[in-house]
């Protein structure tokens, strides 16, 4: 491996070249940072289901690319008109930004910045990129790329954090846990008092699970056809468990009868999983109850009980659990510090670059939440 902070590096990177072929792990160059850009030695990564998504190239086919967007790293190097962070400072990655002044920002009810969007073009701001194997262009994942040694990524997209965070843990909180934390504290704004159901007890639904207890839910009400995600779910806070493949009924129905025919306050859909959708606003109360969607889905569109809505109940979509990076993330990085958040139970493998094409292989596993990758 060669570098120098203003000349190119040669690393190894996990390159996907067409949808659904195995990765490989081969040496590719990445470039100096530009102005407002900051080139990063990654020191740990991890698998989120959005990663297979890109790898089955049902999340715009751009190849070749380099995939991963969850991880944490550290300053390499950085441009000229970078003030917040210098060299060897600890960084998150993340796939969106914040101004601070555009109506979003300002609006206090969204977390996706106008100035600093989520960038599917696999491209940097100035729609090039940074990365290039034997003179081929690479397309980047989100804006970061996290699955190589080195990646450069715009510096309104990167959190500092304090060294001592432990790096899977800041890894799983670029993202995944995150995302699910952050749409029952922000997105859902959650009561105390209330119920919830959450379908799918992955990363993300763990995430939530948490949230939920940390917002004070009196009752959390985990739903997964994995009956290993019962003792995860309980490590979380979760208060009950249904497994569908055990039930006559669907989903819905048995969230109502543990309610006493009610249904919850809040449902969050984790799965991505279509037909789910309609099953998550059915367990929620008539009136008042809301269904938060932050499952990925492999559908552009979803055929919705229009009934159910007109019942009273709301429908809303979420992206990074309304979480603003740089207002938001640093709160969530502090309660991992401070126990108050404890991941040690999300990171059940572990695999080196070079076996990328194991993680997939582990996510298949039955005892399966997390992979973390060691770079």
């Amino acid at each position: 491996m060669s570098k120098n902070n203003s000349q190119v590096i040669t690393c190894k990177a996990a390159i996907c070249w067409g949808s659904g072929e195995a990765l490989k792990v081969e040496e590719i160059q990445v470039e100096p940072p530009k102005s407002c850009e900051v080139r990063l030695k990654m020191l740990c990564a991890s698998l989120c289901h959005t990663d297979i998504l890109f790898f089955q190239g049902l999340l715009v086919p751009l190849f070749p690319r380099v995939l991963g967007h969850e991880g944490v790293g550290m300053v390499e190097s950085m441009g000229n008109e970078v003030r917040e962070v210098k060299e060897g400072d600890v960084v998150i990655p993340t796939y969106l930004g914040e101004c601070g002044e555009c109506d979003n920002c300002m609006s206090g009810t969204s977390n996706l910045c106008h100035k600093y969007p989520l960038r599917m073009s696999g491209l940097m701001q100035d729609d090039t990129s940074r990365m290039s194997i034997r003179g081929q262009k690479l397309y980047h994942t989100f804006s970061c790329s996290t699955w190589s040694e080195y990646t450069v990524v715009d510096a309104n997209y990167i959190v500092k954090i304090h060294s001592t965070t432990p790096l899977p843990h800041a890894s799983f909180i670029s993202c995944g846990f995150s995302t699910g934390f952050g749409a029952a504290w922000k997105e859902a704004k959650l009561q105390r008092g209330s119920s919830v159901a959450v379908l799918g007890l992955g990363a993300v639904g763990l995430g939530v699970v948490e949230g939920a207890r940390m917002q004070g839910a009196a009752r959390i009400i985990g739903v997964d056809k994995n009956e290993r995600k019962r003792e995860k779910g309980q490590c979380f806070g979760m208060t009950d468990f249904i497994n569908p493949e055990g039930c006559n009924e669907s989903i819905s129905e048995v969230v109502k009868k543990m309610t006493g025919g009610m249904g919850v306050d809040y449902c969050f859909e984790c799965t991505g999983v279509a037909p789910l959708v309609n099953e998550a606003v059915e367990a929620t109360k008539m009136g008042k109850g809301t269904t938060i969607l932050i499952g990925a889905v492999n559908e552009t569109s979803v055929h919705i009980n229009f009934i159910a809505l007109m019942r009273g109940r709301t429908l809303k979509g979420s992206t990074f659990g309304g979480i603003k990076v740089q207002s938001d993330l640093p709160i969530i990085v502090d309660k991992c510090i401070n126990k108050e958040i404890q991941l040690d139970e999300l990171g059940t493998h572990e695999v080196s670059l070079e076996d990328i094409n194991k993680a997939f292989e582990l996510t298949r596993q039955p005892d399966c939440v997390k992979v973390v990758i060691k770079m």
